[in-house]
């Protein structure tokens, strides 16, 4: 299994001292996780987008594209790309600059985002949420999958392209396109007919109730022809240290304080200690603890899902920059190589499927 990081690099208050630090700084000290992810053998790191002054990322192809001289072997992820109000054209066009200065190692992540303000910000208006997404999906697929594009579109929401050459082109062919997703069934089931990999973000609530839409994919995948083996992500908040109690320590006054403060937008109560306790329970959604307890957690998602991917959202508000190099380096070195063992173990015993008589 592939294990890696996600981050929105917040530029929130730090609930101890109140401080903010600035856009610049964060910045600085996301490549600097990056990097050690890469030197502990984490697998991909991914980075949001976001158009608010409470997150420090708006472009993550330029910071990947840094991120991309400083690596080596970790793969390169938007998480996500918020496609519906972008220009698929130039999408592809920064994410193969990105596949190019790292060697093959870009990914975009293309979801519809879970906020609005990049809408009015480009000139999209949110009614045509749904058929934004579906049309530029098309025409990032298009552009993928040729040189010279041809591509009509409805003609609402952009100009058809006639025999039109996309450069530069990627390294890797196909360049590799995740759908993001927070829980909609319709674009588990896009995702599937159109044969492209499922990343799934479980922010809340029990991890069993997303193993319908794991189902529903696979199945959706079966009808359409495509391969049974589609991978599949899953994207947690947590948080590891070298022990619960400092885990706890470190995650609770920010996370708490960032999912308050979404609850106020979104009309959800204030992140209570109890609702807290419960959702980094053996059976909640936060994948939090010691470096055995995540790994056990991890383990627990993949008997659910029988997932490719496990990625750990550390940085849910803003946390200390060394507690947060201290986690890298715990994921990479203690929580990666405890996960990876045993799903190695468990799928040299389990048994050979039944032989068809057909």
């Amino acid at each position: 299994m592939e294990i890696g990081i996600t981050t929105f690099a917040e530029l929130t208050p730090d609930p101890r001292t109140r401080e903010v630090i600035s856009a610049q700084q964060r910045l600085h000290d996301l490549i600097e996780e990056m990097e050690l992810a890469d030197q502990v053998g984490l697998d991909v790191f991914g980075v949001g987008e976001h158009h608010r002054p409470d997150f420090a990322v708006s472009a993550p192809a330029v910071v990947l594209a840094g991120a991309a001289t400083r690596t080596e072997r970790l793969r390169l992820a938007s998480a996500v790309t918020v496609l519906s109000s972008d220009d698929p054209v130039r999408v592809f066009q920064d994410f193969a600059t990105v596949d190019l200065l790292s060697d093959g190692r870009a990914e975009i992540w293309a979801g519809r985002g879970s906020f609005v303000e990049s809408f009015p910000l480009f000139g999209q208006d949110l009614d045509d949420y749904d058929e934004l997404y579906a049309e530029k999906l098309d025409l990032l697929l298009a552009v993928r999958s040729s040189e010279r594009v041809t591509w009509a579109g409805s003609g609402r929401h952009r100009a058809p392209i006639d025999n039109v050459g996309v450069y530069p082109r990627p390294v890797q062919d196909p360049l590799p396109v995740w759908v993001g997703v927070g829980g909609t069934p319709q674009s588990v089931v896009r995702a599937a007919s159109l044969g492209l990999p499922l990343t799934i973000a479980i922010i809340g609530g029990q991890p069993e109730r997303f193993a319908p839409l794991v189902q529903l994919y696979r199945d959706a995948a079966q009808r359409a022809g495509q391969p049974a083996d589609l991978p599949i992500a899953i994207n947690t908040h947590g948080f590891v240290a070298p022990s619960a109690e400092q885990a706890v320590a470190t995650f609770y006054g920010p996370y708490a304080a960032a999912m308050s403060r979404l609850g106020r937008e979104r009309g959800w109560p204030p992140m209570s200690p109890e609702q807290f306790d419960a959702l980094r329970s053996p059976r909640g959604s936060l994948v939090i603890g010691a470096p055995e307890q995540v790994a056990e957690k991890i383990l627990f998602h993949h008997e659910l899902f029988g997932h490719d991917r496990h990625l750990m959202h550390l940085t849910v508000g803003t946390m200390p920059h060394a507690d947060v190099m201290q986690a890298v380096e715990l994921l990479g070195t203690e929580v990666a190589p405890l996960v990876r063992d045993e799903v190695a173990r468990r799928t040299a015993s389990a048994p050979a499927p039944a032989k068809s008589d057909n």
